[in-house]
């Protein structure tokens, strides 16, 4: 798993690409929390991750509790097929913002 993150229309971007499961979820914990108190929205851009497993879900869900305690907007943007299915599987489809591309997810923490 790997991990980049921008700033775009005033949203921090972290794209993450490759998969997210035990061995790499504390790495994308790591970098979530890192942007939580800086203020600005976050966007996770999971257009890369091919395979994404209970960890890793709990890892998006502890930066969504985060972001909402600072007064922080989250969500979840290009979510890949596979990923957005253990989503919804969990029912967190319903728990999170998700927006089929960066610019949706924009407008939607504006």
């Amino acid at each position: 798993m790997q991990h980049e993150t921008s700033e775009k229309g005033g949203a921090l971007v972290i794209a993450f690409s490759g998969d997210i499961d035990l061995q790499t979820s504390p790495d994308a914990r790591k970098a979530l929390l890192a942007e939580v108190g800086k203020g600005s929205p976050i966007l996770a851009d999971l257009s890369g991750v091919g395979y994404i497993d209970s960890s890793g879900v709990a890892s998006l869900v502890e930066c969504l509790q985060s972001a909402k305690k600072s007064g922080q907007k989250f969500a979840l943007v290009s979510v890949s097929e596979s990923a957005l299915r253990v989503l919804q599987l969990a029912r967190l489809d319903r728990v999170f913002t998700i927006c089929d591309t960066i610019d949706d997810g924009i407008a939607a923490v504006s």
